[in-house]
């Protein structure tokens, strides 16, 4: 026979969790402190926190049902968060797939807010990172919401993963210009580019031969951010291009010109006079 359930009971069954509940919010807080000491993300620090403190609520919850209760053993309460834990497994397999992709994710902190990052054809700014999904904000202004069992299993470029990446240019050269000129001249205007970075210092590579060109690499190194490498691609084409022009350096293209001789224009200009039909044979 179960014993009787007093007053008493009730009061220090509230007694309890009112503790659990202060608890929790100072585990919370010093769990985040101290992730944010260890350099974790934002987003890490704050889900890692609200699931220590949802823990200790748990535990809360569980001693205070034990003391209005006490028949309910610990166990028994804890035996059955996990048969419903199961069940709610079984009917809600997406939404957990995605908030255990999303604690993966977050443990790892490979990339935080602020990050760019392309992912399929997604590519932009993190905005969020949550249990659920990862919000970013596309380099066109939209707002995409990317489930985490996504981000989780596809290849992610973390494009600011690094302070500075790596753009080339690739630029057609005439045959019978100065081919070392072309270098030093090229490597020189890069050096002098503003937001082109000195070191690495950037180079200039030969790469392949056309029928009446050959290609020049302009290699250089730059901010990581999306804007940062097209200001900076922008500012190599322009500086570049002027040096060429100033020390006749000659920029060439595959498309050649042959010019007629006398016999293929008497040729043309026959045939241009015949019946026209005969053009058809």
């Amino acid at each position: 026979m179960n014993p009787e359930i007093t007053w008493t009971m009730v009061l220090n069954a509230l007694t309890v969790l009112a503790v659990a509940i202060v608890i929790g919010w100072v585990v919370r807080f010093a769990v985040r402190r101290l992730l944010l000491w260890r350099g974790r993300g934002t987003s890490s620090s704050r889900v890692f926190s609200q699931v220590a403190r949802w823990i200790v609520l748990l535990l809360g919850l569980a001693t205070a049902l034990t003391v209005v209760f006490p028949s309910v053993q610990p166990v028994d309460v804890l035996g059955g968060v996990t048969i419903i834990s199961i069940a709610a497994g079984i009917a809600f397999q997406t939404v957990l797939g995605n908030m255990f992709a999303g604690l993966v994710l977050l443990a790892q902190d490979r990339f935080r807010i602020g990050d760019q990052i392309h992912v399929r054809d997604i590519q932009g700014t993190v905005q969020s990172i949550g249990l659920s999904s990862t919000v970013v904000k596309t380099f066109d202004a939209r707002l995409v919401v990317i489930p985490n069992v996504v981000v989780h299993t596809d290849v992610v470029t973390v494009q600011t993963g690094y302070e500075v990446i790596r753009s080339s240019v690739e630029i057609s050269l005439d045959e019978e210009t100065d081919l070392l000129l072309a270098r030093q001249v090229a490597v020189e205007a890069m050096e002098l580019t503003p937001g082109i970075h000195t070191d690495p210092a950037p180079s200039a590579l030969l790469t392949t031969v056309g029928a009446a060109t050959v290609t020049l690499e302009l290699r250089f190194w730059s901010g990581a951010r999306q804007l940062e490498t097209n200001e900076a691609r922008d500012a190599v084409i322009l500086h570049v291009l002027s040096a060429f022009i100033e020390r006749g350096v000659k920029t060439g293209s595959d498309a050649v010109v042959i010019e007629p001789g006398p016999q293929m224009k008497a040729m043309v200009s026959g045939a241009t006079t015949a019946d026209p039909r005969s053009l058809d044979d």
